[in-house]
């Protein structure tokens, strides 16, 4: 098609309106001007690199280009390719294929026979939340088995109370786990969203909508603005199409689709020009597309394909300690069965089995798997709270000692909304302007001498009505006062841009009388925009703005201050380029401004001119340079990372200067780093692309002295690899993302954390926690939080382990207590040992789980891996306490029986009251009292296993006060026990006591001065 000048359309407007017309320049200067250009001057093309994606509108002219010039697109018809990949045939070869029609699509006779054969559009998937399978996972373990067999013997055997407490227990562990995991799920579930509920096809030659999951091969999709596209696709029409693909490919910027034939079959997923993908979003335009792809076929189901594959099974360090407790306790419980029923020279009867059960009972924390369930819920609720969403409990021990954090960039680590921050003008050169965000305050400055930008300036000032008036967006604050935005994210960067200067659009339509005549809106081919419009004075102004490359060809001139000076394009580009370069290194998308002023005898509407007459001969105003700022709250997040021992790596599908620049801001990489002199002088590469980190093998990867804090244009296997080789370091992983291309990560890592508002669901299904804010500083939280909780398990581990260690002594010792038919008797009833263990320990452990976090915990380095649940340390305090609290239990006893009864064991005290039993059950009331009080005591201790806590200082610090409600709680069931005589001599064959309680005292007294000795020697002993 013949392009029309515009003395062309001047006289075809002649000749329609039959009066005479001109158009011209307002600076007659102009015409000498022009004489003096070149009339075959070469443009000097420009670079990616030198553009760095200038802006959303920015992404076909690079990618296009680049791929021409590849020979990745073909200009002459080719031959058919007979099958995928689909986006190397052309579109009669694609319908072949398929069997379908560009025009009219599948028919609907068909879609019945064809779904047979493909089935639904839809993942696979485990079908929901099943309370069945879930409430019998929680029996699963063998702590519970010990219980059931415990129950189970009592029941054959008739001790019906003791079966029943049993029973209770091990429901009330159940219910507890089971009521956790299960709101955690449906919680998850009901953010679960469909990406695309209902889509609008051909078939049979009309337009129809249907359910997305009936999508089949072949059909015809029609899209517009907005739409998720339901499934892959081959592009068969486009309109000014571009896709938003940031969930598939990490690519930040929406992709132009075209129809385009690509010449080869191995091109990026991102660089697939021709092609769309399941559940990505239409960011604006309109097209049509034929479905290749559904279901697990897609490339989203690729992933979820490879998501479900993966080992789910392996277990934390947490898990495997519970597990190897469990068999620990369940052999040693299989030991005193046998050791018991060797005293009785094997002859078993009832006494002995009931003995034996009780000290099986002894050896097990039945209240260990409900208070670390318990402590691990009020943590997901204070993580809650800081907006982390917990969706398997395990993961929160993890958190505690994670040691790296991969975390994607955009939206984690940035905003996720384009702010203009940097911008240049012919003669004041580089600007900086503050504010982030939408917010509309702001300073502009010149970043040479500092001075405030002169917004009286003409040239600033008409610089500022393009940016604020050649745009379609809209920024305005609603009534609560808050600022709400509508439109293209790169035009609300500059509209807020110019609202900052109070020249927003509003502004100047309102109060200074500009009036929009028309707008030639931004068009994918030539990639700008262009609007005219009215000034007060009724002078007509055209601004325009675009690519760099696509701009400068249009122009004839550059406004330098109050002065407009003409020159060549190359000599613009001689100028321009090198400040295009240098927005570009400090990672920003670069826009041109243009303007030109018009002169026009007659009416003027928005058909007078066409689109060519107006953007051509435009006058340079200057650069402008956008960029996804990093959260206010990322740099403190970072360096609170840094003091508490975690690296942070940035893994992102950016472009490597973008990267940098954004790693700098938020301290990931030191400030003064620069990819120059790391080439110049070969210092430590902090800052690497995928490129280079893909060809590395795991041997090189592995002797590198650190892995790279920051790599650029990842793709999902470099997120892998990543974790993969941080695994090999035997190292923790956290990995953060929203995208589909995160999830392998996710999966990967240790820790998998998604996004709430901006993740996908294949993402959020990947992930243990989910930010609901997208925040990478509530990750700082949540790591506080884990440490937090898995100092507290460790604390009441410690104090629920010592009470069954103490119980287990007395059992064993009791042994040695024989009546006067040769019978041993039980120190400890049944119901004692149960109340001791569940009654007793628990309430106070669960306090010890809510113990307040040390406010120095995150200036300390990560729990190494080897520091588990069950450490050296741990195992030698379980065992020195549990030895002093059974010593000081048995003392009691003998005490009774022996310096106060005169040795009477009485004769068949094990089952029922006679009266031959007194001594023995006073002394079971008075072995039972000090048992819990010193158990009791044992739970401040554990407060803090290493320093001392039996000192004034700790009772003037922040108190742990449901520690002391668990202890009132507890010493007031020991009264009722005691001192109800049914409860006392029937159920817990046990006495009131009197001036046994001075023995209690003792024992108390004594208990402290023994911890503390021993806190004393382990200070100087165990490192810390």
């Amino acid at each position: 098609m013949t392009e029309i000048t515009g003395q062309q359309q001047i006289a075809a407007g002649q000749q329609d309106q039959q009066q005479v017309t001109t158009i011209s320049f307002a600076d007659h200067a102009f015409d000498d001007a022009k004489k003096q250009l070149p009339q075959n001057g070469t443009q000097k093309p420009l670079t990616r690199s030198s553009t760095l994606q200038s802006t959303a509108t920015d992404v076909k002219s690079v990618r296009s280009v680049l791929m021409h010039k590849m020979g990745l697109i073909k200009r002459k018809k080719v031959e058919r390719v007979e099958g995928p990949p689909y986006h190397t045939m052309d579109l009669d070869t694609v319908c072949q294929l398929l069997k379908s029609d560009l025009e009219n699509g599948i028919h609907d006779n068909e879609t019945e026979t064809r779904r047979t054969d493909t089935g639904f559009n839809e993942l696979q998937g485990s079908g929901g939340i099943n309370p069945v399978k879930l409430f019998i996972k929680q029996f699963i373990n063998l702590l519970v088995m010990i219980l059931l067999i415990a129950a189970i013997v009592s029941f054959v055997y008739r001790d019906w109370v003791e079966a029943g407490v049993i029973t209770f227990i091990m429901f009330l562990n159940a219910v507890i786990g089971f009521l956790q995991e299960y709101n955690a799920e449906k919680t998850m579930e009901s953010l679960r969203k469909m990406a695309s509920p209902t889509s609008l096809v051909i078939r049979s030659g009309h337009e129809k909508h249907i359910p997305t999951r009936e999508l089949i091969p072949g059909d015809i999709i029609i899209l517009k603005s907005g739409d998720v596209i339901g499934a892959d696709c081959r592009v068969i029409e486009s309109f000014n199409m571009d896709v938003d693909e940031a969930l598939l490919t990490g690519e930040s910027v929406p992709v132009n689709k075209v129809t385009d034939t690509l010449s080869t079959a191995d091109v990026p997923l991102g660089d697939r020009i021709n092609m769309g993908y399941s559940s990505t979003t239409l960011a604006k335009g309109r097209g049509k597309a034929m479905v290749t792809a559904i279901g697990m076929d897609t490339e989203i189901g690729k992933i979820a394909q490879r998501l479900m594959d993966s080992d789910d099974n392996a277990r934390t360090p947490l898990q495997r300690s519970i597990d190897h407790l469990a068999m620990v306790l369940f052999a040693f419980a299989v030991v005193v069965v046998i050791v018991i029923f060797a005293t009785s020279k094997f002859q078993i009867g009832d006494q002995e089995i009931l003995y034996a059960i009780s000290t099986a009972i002894a050896a097990v924390p039945e209240g260990l798997l409900a208070v670390l369930t318990l402590t691990q819920a009020f943590g997901v609720n204070a993580m809650a709270k800081s907006n982390a969403l917990v969706r398997r409990l395990v993961s929160l021990e993890l958190l505690g000692s994670v040691t790296n954090i991969c975390s994607d960039k955009t939206g984690t680590l940035t905003q996720s909304k384009m702010v203009l921050t940097r911008f240049w003008l012919p003669k004041t050169g580089f600007h900086s302007i503050t504010g982030l965000g939408f917010e509309t305050e702001g300073k502009a400055s010149n970043e040479e001498t500092g001075e405030a930008l002169d917004i009286s300036d003409s040239h600033v000032k008409r610089f500022i009505q393009t940016a604020a008036l050649c745009n379609m967006s809209e920024v305005r604050r609603d009534e609560e006062g808050e600022v709400s935005v509508m439109g293209d994210p790169t035009e609300i960067a500059m509209q807020v841009f110019a609202h900052k200067l109070d020249m927003g659009k509003p502004t100047l339509e309102a109060k200074d009388g500009w009036k929009l005549i028309a707008e030639y809106p931004f068009d994918s081919s030539i990639k700008r925009m262009s609007v005219l419009t009215r000034a007060s004075d009724g002078s007509y102004i055209a601004f325009g703005k675009g690519a760099t490359e696509r701009v400068l060809p249009s122009c004839v001139g550059i406004q330098n201050g109050n002065e407009i000076e003409y020159m060549s394009v190359d000599r613009m580009q001689e100028l321009i380029l090198p400040q295009v370069e240098t927005l570009a290194r400090g990672g920003l998308r670069v826009l041109t401004l243009t303007m030109r002023a018009i002169k026009f005898d007659g009416p003027v509407n928005h058909e007078t001119f066409k689109r060519e007459q107006i953007e051509e001969q435009m006058i340079f105003l200057g650069l402008v340079g956008i960029y996804d700022p990093p959260r206010v709250e990322s740099k403190m997040a970072v360096e609170k990372c840094h003091k508490a021992g975690v690296l942070v790596h940035m893994l992102t599908g950016d472009h490597i200067a973008t990267a940098t620049a954004i790693a700098r801001e938020v301290s990931i990489i030191p400030p003064d780093y620069d990819l120059q002199d790391v080439k110049e002088t070969g210092k430590k590469e902090l800052v690497m692309s995928a490129q280079k980190f893909d060809k590395l093998t795991e041997e090189q990867i592995d002797g590198l002295p650190e892995l790279p804090l920051v790599i650029a244009r990842c793709s999902p296997e470099t997120k892998v690899k990543m974790i993969e080789a941080l695994h090999r370091r035997k190292k923790i992983s956290a990995m953060t993302g929203d995208g589909v291309n995160d999830s392998p990560s996710l999966k990967e890592s240790d820790v998998g954390i998604a996004m709430g508002e901006t993740g996908s669901d294949v993402a959020k299904q990947a992930s243990d926690i989910i930010l609901v804010d997208d925040n990478f500083a509530t990750i700082v939280s949540a790591i506080e939080e884990g440490r937090r909780v898995f100092s507290n398990i460790s604390r009441f581990c410690v104090h629920l382990i010592t009470a069954n260690v103490g119980l287990a002594v007395l059992l064993i010792a009791g042994l040695g207590f024989q009546d006067s038919s040769g019978m041993s008797v039980f120190p400890m009833t049944p119901l004692q040992i149960l109340f001791t263990n569940c009654l007793t320990s628990t309430p106070p452990a669960i306090g010890l789980g809510l113990e307040p976090a040390n406010p120095l915990q995150m200036t300390a380095p990560p729990r190494r891996r080897e520091h588990g649940l069950f450490r050296a340390a741990n195992l030698c305090d379980i065992f020195y306490y549990g030895f002093v609290v059974g010593i000081i239990g048995i003392c009691n006893f003998a005490a009774v029986v022996y310096g106060y009864g005169g040795g009477d064991l009485g004769e068949d005290c094990n089952k029922n009251y006679n009266e031959t039993c007194d001594i023995v059950f006073r002394a079971r009331g008075a072995l039972f009292t000090s048992a819990c009080f010193v158990i009791l005591l044992h739970s401040f201790t554990c407060r803090d296993l290493r320093n001392p806590v039996w000192v004034p200082s700790s009772f003037t610090c922040k108190q742990n006060w449901y520690l002391y409600y668990g202890a009132v709680f507890t010493i007031t069931l020991l009264i009722i026990t005691l001192y109800v005589p049914v409860l006392a001599e029937i159920v817990f064959k046990q006495h009131p006591i009197t001036w046994e309680w001075g023995m209690v005292a003792a024992s108390c007294v004594a208990y402290c001065i023994l911890a503390e000795i021993y806190k004393f020697f382990k200070r100087m002993i165990v490192p810390y």
